[in-house]
């Protein structure tokens, strides 16, 4: 069974710079922003989604000077994670930013996160009497949310809220199914079934990110995160960041050191044959994008 995998974020913190290029200059009607990017490890919340190796992410932002901003984003993911699928994330969204770059500012927008074929199999109920698992259903990977942010400055609060059914197939089968067939002790997930059949939605995701620029080429990056998934507090985690990029020959390089702090740690282990690997270890990324 796939173990339960958090969000990607990126779409939050994307959405959110797409909308600033249109502060203090001036341009055209709107701006269009392509970005390619290559990482070690292609990491949602201090999580890895690509297994804990190297990928890649394509990235489309349109600007309009009235605030309006548009997001579409490809990013690899591994197939031993999200089964089933074509080893793609798709990321769409769109929102309205407004107010001062240099003091408060503000933003709203709704985006949804899709992983074309990816779906699993899981138990929604089990048989205390028989000890058999029961109402086997599919459940895809898919999330919508409704995003709002708000910054002072270099500072940025984010806050998504799921309105999909399931949040990245977190409902009981998803959640309660793998604890059951991972955990050595039984009970945690025999006592997760017993709250009956549940879903996702309505979960929260926040995200807090400040950027310094140490000179003029080079800014420090800091993020802390938490989601509190309904239903499931199993799933609950906090993340934190810290990073530096540095801008040269027209490329972004980036080094950030990634942790969380999961509750539930075999709800992100992913299983490659007969080896068991953990998607929430501590983890160095390095990254180099450019923007065209």
């Amino acid at each position: 069974m796939i173990p339960f995998r958090p969000l990607s974020l990126a779409v939050a913190a994307t959405l959110a710079g797409a909308a600033l290029p249109s502060f203090g200059q001036e341009m055209a009607s709107y701006a269009t922003t392509t970005e390619v990017k290559l990482t070690s490890d292609v990491r949602s919340r201090g999580v890895s989604d690509s297994f804990n190796r190297p990928g890649a992410k394509l990235g489309v932002q349109i600007a309009h000077e009235s605030g309006l901003v548009g997001l579409a984003e490809f990013a690899t993911v591994s197939k031993k994670q999200f089964l089933g699928g074509e080893g793609l994330g798709v990321t769409l969204a769109g929102g309205y930013r407004f107010g001062d770059p240099e003091g408060w500012h503000f933003g709203v927008g709704l985006a949804t996160e899709l992983f074309p074929g990816a779906q699993f199999e899981a138990p929604h109920g089990f048989d205390m009497a028989t000890g058999s698992p029961t109402d086997w259903r599919r459940t895809k990977y898919d999330s919508a949310f409704a995003l709002a942010e708000v910054g002072y400055g270099a500072l940025e609060a984010r806050l998504m809220n799921v309105i999909s059914k399931n949040y990245r197939g977190a409902n009981t089968g998803g959640v309660c199914g793998t604890m059951l067939s991972t955990m050595a002790d039984p009970m945690p997930g025999l006592a997760c079934y017993a709250r009956g059949d549940q879903n996702s939605r309505g979960s929260w995701l926040f995200d807090l990110g400040y950027k310094f620029e140490l000179n003029p080429t080079t800014t420090l990056n800091l993020h802390g995160g938490y989601q509190k998934i309904a239903n499931f507090k199993e799933a609950n985690f906090a993340d934190y960041a810290v990073g530096v990029t540095h801008k040269r020959w027209g490329y972004s390089w980036s080094a950030e050191w990634v942790t969380t702090r999961t509750r539930v740690r075999e709800l992100y282990l992913a299983f490659d044959g007969d080896k068991v690997r953990a998607t929430d270890n501590d983890r160095l990324v390095l990254s180099v994008s450019r923007s065209f």
